[in-house]
């Protein structure tokens, strides 16, 4: 720790007691005298206090500490406060931590935080005091800032206005070293919008609004929007590998396999601090970052215990809330650390302690429980079984930290936790073991959140093991894909079995118990994909060398209703089947009328390219790309109608299908009339061509004596009897018609 400001002050020491001049102390200051560059970071200076006098300043310090040790280590005779001759304060005060991290923190998460009303805090280290505020470093004299003309920036969100006016979505496609966007026209050939080579080193990914496109480079991440696709954010975080953003793009984490190493000369962004992490939180708006962490260490075996195999890497690392208020992180085993954005500091300044503790997810929505006034945002998390304990499974609010319901499990192998969009219900996915545990099976614990305690329905009638959970995107019916074999490796994949449930139901706007509707015997399916307006689902075969099968499911099909299922609230129909050789990836565009699905280069060589199929499965169109790597729908923020809005629209459904169909038609006509037209001014430009060919010919003979029609004088010289001036001539032939014959034999 460094020495305190007691023993840094020239006033502290009493020259009667000995003479400077005649002790030659030059070893020990040598020994002891603090270096700047060391000593001197664990210290801050704290600007914008108030006007205080002696009897005020205990008060004040006292005060000012509460603040203070939010983020660190200090103490009230660590804190001097300058007074002026007049007997009172000069409004900042220099501050000591126990460490320079502590320091580093005070200057992040305590600049520009409000001490009261009428005053905000300003911290600064003492080292960049000294550094950027050294004699001859600042001017006297006052220079009035230069203020730059505004220029209007371009709107980030006018992908939303189609300039054809069919509401068309776009998308990204990187193939080879070329990356492109696109105007989706179903049939016809995708509209470009801008193509560039060597736009990302690595990949490309959206942001959750579908505000940036963000590419990935060696010296950092770089974000692109509005209609001239320039630059609108840089993120310098060196040989960064991954990226997510918060739901509402306030906030963006990186991260990198190679820990970051700070240059001598410095770093444009980052500090000394970040030196040795891996992962960088920052704020989008201000391009800054707030905080740095280190990659986790697996914790070690303990004495006896075979060593712990490395686990699968945890992506995102960093999870946000709905409502990017919290950003938490996960210890294996051991905690669950929030915190609060944007001051990056923990909250309550310590971790939720959560013996055994394996996942955890925040709810992707602000959830109105009933009986339950304040909202909060909610995050689930379960544990193990851990000796005589059960395995247990808790819903957690933040940030009171109030566990809101938790529920005991046992014989449980592994667990799966699945939201529901709208966080109206919570799937925890428990695979339970037999006392032999050579045998396995899969029930379903789902938590009706919204409802009054949060009561926990169990569906057990599910033999097998369950591969694969989706919910239907703000429904409340789901869709999972089962298989008796083991779950594995395996020369041959196993066959499975898909499953449809839904609710019965029920009286009212409750939500009746959740039942089986169907199950779909002997497929080869392996992946879900929802409709993200519902609906309408996709049970593909993605990544199988022998098979690749895509179903179209409709749930609410309008056709006649089966006997057993008129107390359930989905009628099941399969739309079409289709079949893409070697798909790897299948999405969804926002709006729900189209698929896109495709073979990446990432994966395999063979036939790359990508499929585009309606909502009902037909397919619109099929293009063979080669090194095809990446496909992504461009995503649309939420909708500003309000609920009434959009139920009138539902209501007069029909009314906009007939002015979208006549539009339709209109187009395609349209287009059929363009062709025509184009075909007539060919025509009528060949006309004109040839009647000033001729014109031009006539003129030559004219000049040159030659008859005008060259033919007819030729025949009138040939038949001289057929000149105009002779008279007409008529000839009359007379012609026999046999019109029956008959042969009559006599005897």
């Amino acid at each position: 720790m460094a020495p305190s400001f007691d023993h840094l002050r020239d006033e502290d020491l009493d020259e009667d007691d000995f003479d400077v001049d005649e002790v030659d102390i030059s070893d020990i200051r040598e020994k002891y005298e603090v270096q700047l560059e060391q000593g001197y970071d664990a210290f801050v200076v704290v600007d914008g206090l108030p006007e205080v006098n002696e009897e005020q300043k205990p008060k004040l310090v006292k005060f000012l500490l509460k603040k203070l040790n939010t983020v660190g280590k200090t103490r009230e005779d660590l804190i001097f406060m300058p007074m002026g001759e007049d007997g009172k304060s000069l409004r900042f005060a220099f501050v000591e931590y126990s460490s320079a991290a502590e320091a580093a923190a005070a200057c992040r998460q305590l600049d520009l935080v409000p001490l009261d009303k009428k005053h905000t805090l300003r911290v600064n280290k003492l080292t960049d005091v000294d550094r950027y505020g050294r004699e001859g470093r600042i001017d006297d004299e006052y220079t009035p800032p230069k203020i730059e003309e505004f220029q209007e920036k371009e709107h980030l969100r006018s992908f939303m206005a189609d300039p054809s006016g069919r509401g068309r979505d776009q998308f990204v496609m990187f193939r080879g070293e070329s990356v492109g966007v696109f105007w989706n026209n179903e049939k016809d050939t995708p509209e470009n919008i801008v193509d560039r080579q060597h736009w990302t080193e690595t990949f490309v990914q959206w942001s959750p609004l579908g505000t940036y496109l963000t590419s990935v480079h060696a010296q950092g991440v770089q974000l692109w929007g509005g209609p001239s696709w320039t630059r609108q954010r840089r993120f310098a975080h060196p040989f960064v590998n991954l990226v997510a953003f918060s739901p509402n793009e306030k906030y963006i984490v990186t991260w990198s396999n190679r820990p970051i190493s700070i240059p001598e000369e410095g770093h444009p962004a980052l500090s000394v601090e970040d030196d040795g992490k891996n992962y960088v939180i920052w704020d989008i708006e201000t391009s800054k970052p707030l905080r740095s962490f280190a990659q986790l260490d697996t914790p070690a075996a303990a004495e006896g215990e075979a060593p712990k195999k490395a686990p699968k890497f945890p992506w995102p690392a960093f999870k946000w809330s709905a409502d990017d208020k919290y950003v938490a992180r996960l210890n294996p085993g051991q905690s669950i650390s929030v915190y609060e954005l944007p001051r990056m500091n923990l909250l309550d300044k310590t971790a939720i302690k959560i013996e055994g503790v394996v996942d955890f997810d925040w709810a992707p929505a602000t959830v109105q429980r009933d009986g339950v006034k304040t909202y909060e945002q909610l995050f689930c998390f379960w544990t193990p079984e851990i000796g005589s304990n059960p395995a247990r499974v808790g819903l957690m609010s933040i940030p009171s930290k109030q566990v809101v319901r938790s529920l005991n499990l046992f014989s449980v192998s592994d667990a799966k936790l699945h939201w529901q969009s709208e966080g109206a219900y919570l799937c925890v996915k428990v695979d339970r073991h037999s006392k032999s545990k050579k045998s396995q099976a899969t029930t379903l614990e789902i938590f009706r959140v919204k409802e009054k305690g949060v009561p926990v329905e169990v569906v057990d009638t599910i033999k097998d093991t369950v591969i694969n959970f989706a919910w239907e995107p703000k429904g409340d019916r789901f869709v999972i894909i089962t298989t008796t074999e083991p779950v594995g490796a395996t020369a041959v994949p196993p066959k499975t079995s898909v499953a449809f449930f839904c609710p019965e139901k029920a009286k009212g706007n409750a939500i009746g118990n959740f039942k089986h509707l169907r199950t779909l015997e002997k497929k080869n399916s392996n992946a879900i994909y929802w409709s993200p307006k519902g609906r309408f689902v996709v049970v593909a075969t993605v990544a199988n060398t022998q098979s690749s099968d895509l179903d179209f499911y409709d749930l609410d099909f309008e056709g006649e209703k089966p006997e057993s299922d008129k107390d359930l609230t989905a009628n099941l129909q399969l739309m079409n089947t289709a079949d893409h050789y070697g798909v790897t990836d299948v999405e969804w565009d926002p709006s729900g009328r189209f698929v896109a699905t495709w073979a990446s280069a990432w994966k395999h060589s063979m036939e790359n390219g990508y499929h585009l199929y309606d909502f009902k499965g037909e397919q619109l169109r099929e293009e063979a790309i080669e090194k095809f790597k990446q496909f992504q729908w461009r995503p649309r923020p939420a909708t500003l109608l309000s609920k009434e809005e959009q139920k009138a629209i539902r209501r007069n459904l029909r009314e906009y299908s007939r002015i979208f169909e006549q539009e339709d038609a209109e187009r395609i006509s349209s287009a059929d009339v363009a062709v025509v037209e184009a075909r007539r001014r060919l025509l009528e430009e060949w006309f004109a061509w040839r009647e000033a060919i001729m014109q031009e010919v006539a003129e030559e003979r004219e000049i040159y004596g030659l008859p005008a029609d060259p033919a007819a004088e030729l025949i009138k010289a040939k038949t001289p009897e057929l000149a105009t001036d002779q008279e007409e001539q008529v000839i009359e032939e007379i012609m026999e018609e046999v019109l029956e014959e008959t042969e009559e034999i006599v005897q």
